[in-house]
């Protein structure tokens, strides 16, 4: 499996909080299920520096690429337009574990 960090930036719109917390359970149940079967590692909210939310950052296990951005294409955050631009980058995750 290839490893991957995903930087997403929300949209600055005045709506965009409110975007972004009226799809917060569905956006997280996906990544519950996509934790369960092995795709999800870490994640959570990048903030600012008053301490407000603009962003997520994750790392993510899938087999390609192409596979991650499937994912994406159907994950709330994208088709409810609360994240504006996001970076994916393939990385080698440190396993302390070992």
């Amino acid at each position: 499996m290839k490893q991957f960090a995903l930087v997403a930036y929300d949209y600055t719109d005045e709506g965009a909080l409110n975007r972004r917390l009226a799809c917060r359970e569905p956006h997280l149940e996906g990544l519950r299920t996509l934790y369960r079967s092995g795709n999800f590692v870490s994640g959570g909210v990048v903030l600012n520096d008053e301490g407000k939310m603009i962003g997520s950052n994750a790392h993510f296990r899938f087999a390609t690429r192409e596979d991650l951005e499937a994912w994406l294409a159907q994950e709330p955050y994208m088709t409810e337009r609360v994240w504006e631009r996001v970076d994916i980058r393939e990385v080698k995750l440190f396993d302390p574990s070992v």
